[in-house]
């Protein structure tokens, strides 16, 4: 059995960029669990299924299969044996994982893959319900969080920089309604487990956050 770090929190809090670094100094392998479910909602967006379409949604799970391969240190996510990577941050994609993830055949579909990594890794797991649902028995577990405008101007400056035309207003209004499709679903919702500590990274650099993550571990 592998050593696991649990950390789970809203969007936007910071999550994968902690998740890495902290990987990186503990020699972990790091499961970015959002980006398996970025990766259904590819395959969903590529068969013309709408986010609403739930049924639909639960039945084309049989025809994908998400793995997870790791190269030069970097974690990649390959759907149907094609590296899709690069498609995962696109906000049609991340819309689609955050209402197909309440949907319990697609959880499914992921459980068993993110605890075999666990079992046969020491990793640094992050997403929404990893210390609640995925890893209940985690090493370390972390809640990590900031507030709603700090989390929509780090995806402003973001889009911003990469020359990616948005509003800010409608960024924070999506984070928002992320935030209760997330914490209001009937399967798995995000909340805060009750051994794991409390991380709000709001007025803290990411190297303030790495070393807090790193001083609970063994």
């Amino acid at each position: 059995m592998g050593y696991s770090i649990a950390i789970d929190g809203p969007a936007g809090a910071g999550k994968s960029t902690v998740a890495k670094l902290v990987a990186k100094e503990k020699g972990f392998a790091y499961v970015d669990t959002g980006a398996m479910y970025r990766g259904l909602a590819v395959h969903f967006l590529q068969e013309g299924i709408l986010p609403e379409e739930t049924d639909k949604i639960a039945a084309s799970c049989k025809d994908a299969e998400v793995n997870i391969a790791y190269e030069g240190g970097v974690q990649q996510i390959y759907l149907n044996g094609r590296n899709i990577t690069a498609k995962l941050r696109e906000e049609a994609v991340g819309n689609m994982a955050s209402v197909s993830s309440a949907i319990p055949q697609v959880r499914a579909k992921l459980l068993e893959v993110q605890r075999t990594l666990a079992r046969e890794k020491d990793v640094v797991m992050d997403g929404r319900d990893i210390g609640t649902n995925v890893l209940p028995n985690a090493d370390v577990k972390v809640y990590l969080t900031a507030s709603i405008d700090t989390r929509a101007k780090r995806r402003y400056d973001e889009l911003t920089e990469k020359g990616i035309p948005c509003v800010y207003e409608e960024i924070a209004a999506d984070i928002a309604e992320r935030d209760k499709r997330d914490m209001e679903r009937e399967i798995a919702p995000l909340r805060q487990a009750t051994d794991a500590v409390l991380v709000d990274s709001s007025d803290m650099t990411i190297s303030q956050v790495v070393q807090a993550i790193l001083e609970l571990c063994r």
